[in-house]
């Protein structure tokens, strides 16, 4: 499977996203790892004797196909953001705009 976020990328992704309450970027980070588990396990599979050999192909080959729609739609929402690619740290005004959002002050009403 192609990979272009390495699982440590995701998780800090998920991390970020939970830290400050922002769920979307972490949900589309924990179904690529997600796709990540279920193309290792039909890999596995793949090398047990009397397992039907297509049926695991074929779930393998569409979790691959999903998962880089996923990656695809990943970059544009981290790049719609602006998060920081290289570091994955969700921008100042975004960490800024979920604290206020979920702020005492904004919620006592």
């Amino acid at each position: 499977m192609d990979r272009s976020y390495s699982d440590e990328q995701l998780l800090r992704i998920i991390d970020q996203a939970m830290i400050y309450q922002c769920a979307c970027p972490a949900q589309v980070a924990s179904v690529m790892r997600e796709l990540r588990r279920v193309d290792t396990y039909q890999q596995a599979c793949l090398n047990l004797s009397g397992t039907d050999k297509q049926v695991h192909l074929r779930i393998s080959e569409d979790v691959r196909e999903a998962h880089a729609t996923m990656e695809k739609c990943l970059e544009s929402v981290l790049l719609l953001e602006g998060w920081d690619l290289k570091t994955m740290t969700m921008p100042e005004n975004l960490k800024k705009q979920m604290r206020q959002a979920f702020s005492p002050e904004n919620n006592s009403g």
